[in-house]
């Protein structure tokens, strides 16, 4: 069957707008690089930089992955920051204060955070309420508890544990390589396993998959007892380079873990949130950051800069979906025109053969 000139101009023009579409956020990623790279080539174009970009922010990547599976389900977790707060300062309290070797220590801070997202599920699955209302007043009064707690930092981590997270491998800390492997598990949850795409149907359409058999109000709470718990683990690994609990800097990651993870929904897979976008969500803000802060900017910027991100990410995220569905109607389009016979192939179609096999 022939292809019109129309068709085939129409469907490589399809294929372009679905590859910016896909890997946009990664194409102005390159961008923000390169422009950086040009504007302060003796300090941002160096290796040192970018093992600092790399790893100095692996703990927002560890946190904002575990946001993206209450977010993949349709919820809302407010609490990650005070969740990780506590995390800290309970890593010094008992570490330090209180003598408790690291691996003991480790479980009960993990313990902490699947009782946190526990609490959260119950109260957002069972009770009904939204749990953009639980997660906001779980993360003030956690917050509140780890200053009250916490009320000067305290330092003399475990060696043991602060190695284990600063230690380096290929010139890169141990807690990237951490957050690495936290992004293969979440891709291989999201793309490669029944619950991952449960998880992206109960987001979408709950109703019609509570209806399809789907357990969703078991889903919505399994999301965000993973969240909670892995921000605990972003607490230990924040505690852990400093040799230090401080619960002042958890508040810092709330704004740029959204960002980073709405960002994300926007690319590698439009529409969905998803580990590898989340990936470049983040470090495209903390090149962005570093960027400016080698330019001179800090302080303020950085609130202005992840929020313009997160406006953006969002207003990215809604014409993406609208921009899918144009294509959708658009590729049926297409179809439907290339199915219809053109006079070429009426004219084959008119050429018939004759029973012994001859043409007439």
């Amino acid at each position: 069957m022939a292809t019109t000139p129309t068709g085939k101009r129409g469907g490589r023009s399809i294929a372009i707008s679905e590859f910016v579409t896909r890997y946009g956020v990664v194409i102005a990623w390159l961008l923000v690089i390169g422009v950086f790279s040009a504007l302060k080539p003796q300090t941002f174009a160096t290796w040192a930089n970018f093992q600092t970009i790399f790893g100095s922010q692996s703990v927002l990547l560890i946190l904002t992955l575990g946001l993206v599976l209450s977010l993949s389900v349709g919820e809302l977790d407010l609490s990650i920051a005070g969740v990780m707060a506590v995390a800290v300062v309970l890593v010094g309290h008992l570490n330090v204060t209180h003598h408790v070797p690291v691996v003991p220590t480790i479980l009960i801070v993990l313990l902490f955070g699947l009782l946190a997202g526990l609490v959260n599920a119950f109260f957002v699955v069972v009770v009904g309420v939204e749990s953009i209302v639980v997660t906001l007043g779980m993360g003030t009064l956690l917050s509140g508890i780890a200053v009250a707690i916490n009320v000067e930092t305290v330092s003399g981590i475990s060696e043991s544990l602060v190695n284990a997270v600063r230690g380096h491998l290929l010139g890169l800390p141990y807690s990237f390589w951490y957050a690495i492997l936290l992004t293969v598990i979440v891709w291989y949850l999201f793309s490669l396993t029944p619950l991952g795409r449960r998880m992206h149907f109960v987001r979408v359409g709950p109703q019609v998959a509570r209806l399809s058999g789907v357990r969703v109000d078991r889903i919505r709470a399994g999301a965000l007892v993973a969240t909670s718990l892995i921000a605990s683990l972003a607490g230990i690994v924040q505690a852990s380079p400093l040799a230090a609990s401080s619960p002042t800097v958890s508040a810092a990651y709330l704004l740029p873990a959204f960002s980073a993870a709405f960002l994300g929904s926007t690319t590698i897979q439009p529409g969905r949130f998803n580990a590898w976008g989340t990936f470049v969500g983040v470090y495209f803000l903390v090149t962005g950051i570093t960027g400016l802060e080698l330019l001179g900017l800090s302080g303020w910027i950085e609130n202005v800069f992840y929020g313009g991100s997160l406006v953006l990410a969002v207003a990215l995220s809604r014409l993406v979906a609208r921009y899918q569905r144009r294509l959708k109607i658009k590729e049926g389009q297409l179809g439907e025109s290339a199915s219809k016979p053109t006079a070429d192939t009426r004219a084959a179609g008119e050429t018939a053969r004759l029973p012994g096999g001859e043409e007439r």
